[in-house]
């Protein structure tokens, strides 16, 4: 290699210092080209990022020229990320591969060119780095042995950035979820209310950090406020969906609405709020504790068992409307009333419980929900959850869920 001049040793110096610091990435491409063109005496530099998920090349770095994206099997840029070679073309033009069209857009005229292919410390191409025109001639074998030393320096700093910035998105969105967590777990109730003759336990356990279920059981002017919710998915849309939904249900009540009114209502506005394809199905009903009568309206939450304690058996009601939010309400189906006898027990049980994978692909089902209730409806309603939720274990083997389990277990108690 032909000997570097004082000022180039300490540009190159200066660049791999650079490159170690934690460098925002356009500042660290631009110093890199700055470099590049200074010791290499040319014209123009530019570096050209790979996004592997389009298989495009993109051109973040130029001293003239916005930002382009290109296939990378257009152009020197793209052969020389193809092959994964240095292309050292001395006349452009008269290189096949040559794509001129942004000589054309930007009215620079190339004469010759080293294309460097950018590889990371584990064989993945990150980019390509491109030389243009070495003033008063072409560039040789120095340049190039040059070039490529100043292009692994690049490579490395280049995955080493990306790195980085993965790790403090990853932190920030680990910072949002827990924040969206926060806020879901803030629309619970921080305790359950106490109702004469009644018994009720909830259970939530989302799939990660934040869930697409929610629940309520809230003593309003009304009567007790049942409340199970499951917005399509798990994960912030969905937590942000449902927390609306029992927001405006909230307060809708506490304006004094009835049933019906509060349930069309905020349907009807989350069609309107909603992205296409999103939805929340939905348990509402209104207990009158003094009369042992539940009103309810089911937005395609199903099923809804209720065990007689008579008879030891399950009844099972479908739902009475289409999810919450899918389209505005034209025509409302009647309230189900249900009278509750001493003993009788309401499961609203969400997906999570019903889909729960056993490692064979059999799901828990209804049917396994309704031996426990019926074997166990007499104890009370946290011990009968953490039966449930201990079966769905063994079930699944002790794996994590799937999907958000939530719980909301309403008994009118028996006498003594």
């Amino acid at each position: 290699m032909a000997r570097l001049s004082r000022s180039e040793l300490e540009t190159l110096l200066a660049v791999t210092r650079a490159l170690a610091a934690p460098f925002e990435l356009p500042a660290m491409l631009a110093e890199v080209t700055a470099a590049a063109r200074r010791v290499l005496h040319a014209e123009r530099s530019s570096v050209w990022l790979h996004d592997a998920a389009t298989d495009e090349l993109v051109m973040e770095v130029s001293s003239d020229v916005a930002r382009v994206r290109i296939p990378v099997d257009r152009g020197l840029a793209g052969a020389c990320a193809r092959d994964r070679r240095t292309l050292n073309v001395p006349d452009c033009y008269a290189d096949p591969r040559f794509d001129s069209g942004l000589d054309r857009a930007s009215g620079f005229h190339t004469r010759c060119s080293l294309t460097l292919p950018l590889i990371d410390h584990r064989g993945e191409l990150v980019g390509v780095m491109q030389v243009l025109n070495k003033t008063g001639g072409v560039f040789g074998a120095d340049d190039q042995a040059l070039a490529e030393a100043l292009a692994a320096q690049c490579a490395v700093a280049l995955s080493r950035t990306r790195l980085t910035r993965a790790a403090l998105e990853g932190e920030r969105l680990r910072q949002s979820l827990a924040l969206a967590r926060e806020v879901q777990l803030s629309t619970l109730p921080a305790g359950l209310p106490l109702l004469p003759g009644y018994d009720m336990h909830a259970t939530f356990l989302p799939a990660e950090q934040t869930g697409g279920d929610t629940y309520d059981l809230s003593l309003l002017r009304q009567g007790l406020l049942v409340l199970l919710g499951d917005a399509t998915g798990h994960g912030i849309a969905p937590a942000l969906s449902v927390t609306q939904m029992q927001a405006m249900l909230r307060m809708a009540f506490q304006l004094g609405a009835d049933l019906e009114t509060a349930f069309r209502e905020v349907n009807d506005r989350l069609a309107q709020t909603l992205p296409d394809g999103r939805f929340i199905t939905a348990f509402i009903g209104l207990l009158d504790g003094g009369a042992h009568r539940l009103r309810f309206l089911s937005a395609g939450q199903a099923p809804v068992l209720l065990l007689r304690a008579a008879t030891g058996r399950c009844e099972v009601h479908g739902p009475t409307s289409f999810p919450l939010g899918a389209m505005p309400i034209q025509r409302l189906r009647p309230a189900v009333t249900l009278d509750l006898a001493p003993g009788d027990l309401l499961a609203l049980l969400s997906d999570g419980v019903y889909e729960c994978a056993a490692p064979d692909g059999r799901l828990f089902g209804r049917e396994r929900v309704e031996t426990i209730l019926t074997r166990h409806h007499a104890e009370g309603t946290a011990a009968l959850a953490a039966r449930l939720l201990a079966a769905l274990d063994d079930f699944a083997q002790g794996a994590p869920p799937q999907d958000d389990i939530t719980m909301v277990l309403l008994r009118r108690e028996a006498p003594a």
